[in-house]
């Protein structure tokens, strides 16, 4: 076992999973040459989601890495760190000085991988149709300081902005800002199923069983033109019921590169291993993992209830308990790597404290225990979440002013349930939509958020939010995002756990891994290729 890690400067979220459980054999050189890449992540359509793949509805890092290697978005998030750089336009820039009007002109020449040609219209349709969809997942609001889209000749479009908004350029690298072909994607209707067009690095192809992909097949497309090189002609990716299912076929060579998630105990036997055939890489990452509360919830309506748990929950033991180095403890919805972070929760709460905690509760008139149910999803963030609520569970009950149980679900039940306000408290994870502190903020409080939280603070919607985002030097921005961060820890919509890193395992032929993924967790297939053996 070689272990390595990827440096690379901090960087001023989604949800995760993805791909249905399958096994099977047949990897590396036995899948006639494509790279095979294994992931736990399941990816299903539902009744109450039937258009996973959708640009209009897709809001979980799992769905977005498969739409990533195929829809082509104005601009990109570069492999490693910095601001995006051009993709399907040649360039973009900010025509004003007040960071409202962006005007991007397409690269010459560019078509959709069936040969039709991406043209400025093509472009305005796709993030209308997103807008005016306006899907319940709450992808939408990532493009909501869009005011109207302007189209000049084939290759020029322009965005005039309701509000300066210096992150802009990153949500153009977004997949909701993903270019569609008209003719494969209704104006007035998600499309439902598991086809995937347009004219990003390769194409796409799902084998499907029982509404669930079993293999996903990324081809090389050859019309590509943009800011990546493709170093490969095909990669496989399949899904496993389990990291150690996982981990038995990359020891055998069935597959050739081992992606999220794999578990902490997995992780500690590859680091410490003896097998010289597989490099563990660790990188930056910026998942967290919070609970978050239906403010309107009886059991949680009160502020007190609330805080009373920011002051009982002991982060640094829960982390070494379940998570080891794997992850570090968190005290804002922001991470510590981000510019803009404040430990807000810690300057607040400081050290766990049961007699704090009581004070709290007392001078509030609430009755104890407070009984209340933590829910938590099975199947979507790794095989650990359950004893994570465990202990969660364990340093809640042991003060003696609440009464938990804990409940989990599979994600397939879970996340609808949550967007219909069926859980007082829940567990969820975030990936940034793109790195900055702005994108661990408003989409859990600025209006239409993504869990659909009935938290609604005036002063952070309409001052605080739009101060920021006019700051194009995100160190000015500080002060707007210190203040949001303050009353999060406050109020206590939502509680901040821990934030944590990345590992990708592979084979020691394949090169590119450190790569693999950047510091968004975006999965970049492209930058994977099979070299010699070492």
């Amino acid at each position: 076992m070689n272990r390595k890690t990827l440096v690379l400067p901090a960087l001023a979220g989604l949800l995760t999973p993805v791909l249905a459980a399958c096994g099977g054999s047949g990897g590396g050189g036995k899948s006639g040459g494509a790279i095979v890449v294994g992931t736990t992540d399941r990816f299903t359509a539902t009744k109450d989601a039937p258009a996973p793949l959708d640009p209009a509805y897709a809001y979980d890092v799992g769905l977005w890495n498969i739409l990533r290697q195929t829809q082509q978005t104005l601009m990109a998030q570069p492999k490693g760190e910095g601001d995006p750089v051009p993709d399907a336009a040649e360039s973009c820039g900010f025509t004003d000085s007040g960071s409202e009007r962006y005007a991007c002109k397409l690269r010459d020449g560019l078509k959709f991988a069936n040969g039709d040609p991406v043209t400025a219209e093509d472009v305005k349709y796709s993030i209308e149709r997103v807008l005016n969809l306006k899907s319940d997942s709450g992808v939408s609001a990532l493009l909501n300081t869009i005011d109207t889209i302007e189209t000049q000749g084939d290759r020029d479009v322009i965005f005039h902005l309701k509000t300066a908004d210096a992150t802009f350029p990153y949500k153009l690298s977004t997949p909701p800002a993903g270019i569609v072909d008209p003719k494969d994607y209704a104006k007035d209707k998600l499309r439902d199923g598991f086809s995937v067009d347009g004219s990003g690095p390769y194409t796409f192809q799902a084998e499907v069983k029982d509404n669930a992909i079993v293999s996903a097949t990324f081809a090389k497309n050859p019309s590509y033109k943009g800011a990546v090189t493709v170093n490969n002609s095909k990669v496989v990716m399949r899904s496993y019921d389990s990291a150690a299912a996982m981990g038995t076929a990359i020891d055998k060579g069935d597959i050739d590169v081992m992606t999220r998630t794999m578990d902490p105990a997995q992780i500690q036997k590859l680091d410490s291993g003896s097998d010289s055939k597989v490099d563990l890489v660790d990188m930056p990452g910026l998942e967290i993992r919070y609970l978050a509360f239906d403010t309107n919830a009886p059991s949680v309506k009160s502020k007190a209830v609330r805080q009373a748990m920011a002051q009982l929950i002991n982060r640094g033991e829960l982390v070494n308990k379940v998570y080891g180095t794997e992850a570090e403890p968190l005290y804002s919805l922001v991470p510590a790597t981000i510019t803009g972070h404040s430990n807000s929760f810690f300057n607040k709460y400081g050290n766990p404290s049961a007699a704090k905690a009581k004070d709290l509760l007392t001078k509030a008139g609430i009755t104890t225990p407070v009984k209340l149910t933590l829910h938590y999803t099975t199947d979507h963030y790794g095989a650990a979440t359950k004893q994570e609520f465990e202990v969660l569970q364990k340093q809640l009950n042991d003060s003696g002013l609440f009464d938990v149980s804990i409940q989990g679900h599979p994600w397939e039940q879970f996340r609808p349930a949550e967007k219909k306000g069926q859980y007082d408290v829940y567990g969820m994870g975030w990936f940034p939509d793109f790195p900055d502190a702005d994108n661990f903020l408003a989409p859990f409080l600025d209006k239409d958020n993504f869990l659909g939280s009935p938290y609604s603070n005036p002063t952070i919607q309409s001052t605080l939010i739009p101060e920021s985002r006019r700051e194009a030097d995100r160190l000015s921005a500080a002060k707007s995002l210190t203040q949001i961060q303050d009353t999060v820890a406050e109020d206590v919509p939502v509680l901040p756990l821990w934030q944590g890193k990345q590992y990708v395992a592979a084979r020691d032929d394949i090169t590119g891994v450190a790569y693999a993924l950047n510091s968004s967790s975006t999965l970049q297939l492209w930058e994977l290729s099979r070299g010699v053996s070492g």
